[in-house]
C-alpha cells in the first residue's frame, strides 16, 4: 500500500488487517481518497481486490453518541438490503472501537450526484427531469414507509409507545438544554417557539401508522442518478428511527422553497423551475402511500419545530465560542425562518 496518502481518523494498515480478518479481499488498499459531503463524519473511498468500498466513521472528536449512531446507521442499511428503498449497499460493520478509534462500517459506492453541489448539464437543462427529481424524493420515502420493520429485524430500532405524545417534550427539552451555553439569549428571544409547541400539543393526531423514519430527509441527503431524475440513494441515516413516517414528508416540506420568485431564486438547487410545489409533494405522497393527509399540517409544523431547534443548537454553541459565529448567526436566521413558516400553518 502506498504511504503517500494518509487520512486523519483512518489507520489504513489497521483497516487492511481488519479486512483480512473478516474475509474482505486481500492485498493493498488502492485509490484511497477522502470524499466530501457531510460535515460531521469521515468518508473514505478505496479499492481492494477489484472491489470498491466507502468507509464511514464518526469525526475525530467523538460526541457522546457517535459510536452508537454509527452502529445504528449500519443496522438500518443492512436491514434495507433487498428493499425498494434506494440506499447505499451495506458490506460490513466494525463495532470494535479499538480498530480505528471509533465504530465504522463499509458500504458500496453510490454512482450519483448530490443536487446541492450542482446539477449536471442533463438535469440543469431539462425542467421535466427536475420535476421527476422532486417526485422521486417522495417515492423514496413512500417506499421506506412500506418496509415491514419487524420482518427486517428492526422491531427494537425505536420507541413507538406514545411516539406522538413525546415529540414536543423531547424537543422542548433539547431547546432548554442550550441554557448551559454562556451568552445564549434563550428561548425567550424566539416567542414563536412557545406558541408552536402549544399548538402541537393541542392538535396531536389521535393515532398513526408506524414505520421507519429517515429523520433528516431533504435535498442535501440524497444522491441522484447521472442519467435520469431517479434517486440513486438516500444517504446520512444517522437520525433514522421508528415512528410516524409522515414526519419525513413534513421535514421535506419544511425545507422546501415556497412558490415566490424570491424563494425560488434562493433555493439551494439551481435552476429551480420544474421542481414540484410543496403541495405537489404532498399529493404525490398521498397517491403513493394511500395515507390520510387530513392532519398533515401537524407533521409540517413538527418538522419546522424540530429542525429549527436543532439548528438553534449551533447558534447556542457559537454564543459560547464553541462554533464559528458566522455559522451560528446564519443557522439562527434559518431557525427563525422555520418558526415563521410553522406559524403560517397554525389554525
Amino acid at each position: 500500500m502506498s504511504q503517500e496518502l494518509t487520512v486523519e481518523g483512518v489507520d489504513l494498515p489497521a483497516l487492511e488487517k481488519w479486512m483480512d480478518e473478516n474475509g474482505l479481499g486481500s492485498g493493498a488498499l488502492s485509490s484511497v481518497h477522502q470524499l466530501s459531503g457531510g460535515t460531521q463524519n469521515i468518508l473514505v473511498r478505496f479499492d481492494r481486490s477489484g472491489k470498491s468500498y466507502v468507509l464511514r466513521r464518526p469525526p475525530i472528536h467523538l460526541r457522546d453518541n457517535s459510536n452508537k449512531t454509527m452502529q445504528r446507521e449500519a443496522t438500518i442499511l443492512k436491514a434495507l438490503t433487498g428493499s425498494k428503498v434506494p440506499h447505499p449497499g451495506f458490506i460490513a460493520a466494525c463495532h470494535d472501537e479499538t480498530v480505528l478509534g471509533a465504530c465504522f462500517y463499509l458500504m458500496e459506492p453510490v454512482d450519483g450526484f448530490n443536487p446541492v453541489e450542482g446539477l449536471p448539464p442533463l438535469h440543469a437543462g431539462d425542467a421535466a427531469i427536475r420535476h421527476r427529481m422532486g417526485l422521486a424524493l417522495v417515492d423514496a420515502i413512500a417506499q421506506l414507509s412500506k418496509v415491514d420493520f419487524d420482518a427486517a429485524g428492526l422491531g427494537g430500532f425505536g420507541r413507538l409507545d406514545n411516539w406522538i405524545e413525546r415529540q414536543v417534550g423531547r424537543w422542548s427539552a433539547q431547546l432548554d438544554s442550550y441554557a448551559k451555553f454562556d451568552a445564549w439569549p434563550g428561548a425567550g428571544s424566539m416567542p414563536q417557539v412557545g406558541v408552536i409547541a402549544k399548538w402541537l400539543d393541542v392538535n396531536r393526531p389521535r393515532n398513526f401508522t408506524p414505520g421507519i423514519i429517515h429523520g433528516d430527509f431533504h435535498l442535501a441527503n440524497v444522491m441522484y442518478r447521472q442519467d435520469s431524475g431517479e434517486l440513486a440513494a438516500l444517504v446520512d441515516w444517522e437520525l433514522s428511527t421508528l415512528g410516524d413516517p409522515m414526519l419525513d414528508l413534513g421535514w421535506l416540506v419544511a425545507t422546501w422553497p415556497g412558490s415566490s420568485p424570491a424563494e425560488a431564486a434562493n433555493a439551494n438547487v439551481q435552476p429551480w423551475d420544474g421542481f414540484p410545489t410543496a403541495q405537489g409533494l404532498i399529493d404525490r405522497y398521498a397517491d403513493q402511500t394511500g395515507r390520510d393527509m387530513s392532519e398533515f399540517d401537524w407533521y409540517a409544523v413538527l418538522g419546522c419545530y424540530k429542525l429549527g431547534i436543532i439548528l438553534e443548537g449551533t447558534h447556542a454553541r457559537a454564543c459560547a465560542g464553541k462554533a464559528p459565529k458566522a455559522i451560528g448567526d446564519k443557522l439562527h436566521g434559518h431557525a427563525l425562518g422555520l418558526f415563521d413558516r410553522a406559524m403560517t400553518r397554525l389554525k
